[in-house]
């Protein structure tokens, strides 16, 4: 008498290989460029004139030029990291350029998170957004600077799962600066009705409101969505069954 087996059902035939997206077809790629360049654009050139007057953020009266250059400093080296940020996530130059990957892996190290992180940990004590808001950002700094040195060192062990994982928190880190801009208007649009009322017409203490909480919005959101991408579970199917003989 025959006894049952198991077998393995052959997986169906497949059609010809479905070709990888071009990079220019990846939704994500040129909108993250262009709305990182736009930022820098923005951003960079007030801190390249040694002028106080050019900030666009309040400095601290008592010194403004040593606030101001500390600033710069800052926003230079943080532009070099969020341009090399952006590289690094670009899946098609990771694959078929590793050698740049790993260049520009370095710089965002080095010449980004490494100085802009500590600029920003004295910024963000001198900050005149108050408690709140100096907590806020010197929270972030070391967050980013931590997420980065992990990445880093599981990167040199050759961990590249790990490295992956923690440079993805880097890069949520690193961008959160640009999506503050976008939570300020938010704020500004809930916050504004109650301007009257809560803020009796004060719109320094509404705008001090805005700053300190899209500090933290933009940043735990931020690692929020990260954590949530790097756990997404994808489904699989089940290709084995049981057949008689």
């Amino acid at each position: 008498m025959a006894q049952p087996t198991t077998l393995t059902r052959p997986a169906p035939e497949s059609g010809p290989a479905r070709a990888k997206p071009k990079w220019y077809r990846r939704p994500w790629i040129i909108p993250l460029f262009t709305i990182v360049g736009l930022f820098v654009a923005a951003r960079l050139p007030s801190y390249l004139t040694f002028d106080t007057d050019d900030s666009l953020v309040q400095l601290q009266a008592a010194f403004p030029e040593t606030h101001y250059l500390l600033l710069s400093g800052h926003i230079l080296f943080g532009s070099i990291a969020i341009i090399t940020c952006s590289m690094q996530v670009w899946p098609w130059l990771r694959r078929h350029h590793p050698k740049v990957h790993r260049i520009s892996g370095r710089l965002y190290v080095f010449a980004g998170v490494l100085p802009s992180g500590l600029f920003a940990l004295v910024v963000g004590i001198l900050s005149v957004v108050g408690a709140a808001g100096k907590i806020g950002q010197v929270f972030l700094a070391v967050l980013w600077l931590a997420t980065t040195a992990a990445g880093f060192a599981a990167a040199r062990r050759r961990r590249f799962g790990d490295h992956r994982r923690w440079m993805i928190r880097s890069f949520a880190l690193c961008t959160s600066i640009v999506v503050n801009r976008l939570w300020m208007v938010v704020l500004i649009l809930i916050l504004t009705p109650f301007q009257d009322g809560y803020y009796g017409g004060d719109t320094n203490a509404l705008m001090e409101d805005v700053a300190v909480a899209s500090i933290w919005i933009s940043g735990i959101v931020n690692l929020m969505i990260a954590q949530w991408w790097l756990d997404r579970k994808p489904k699989r199917r089940n290709r084995t069954a049981t057949v008689p003989a």
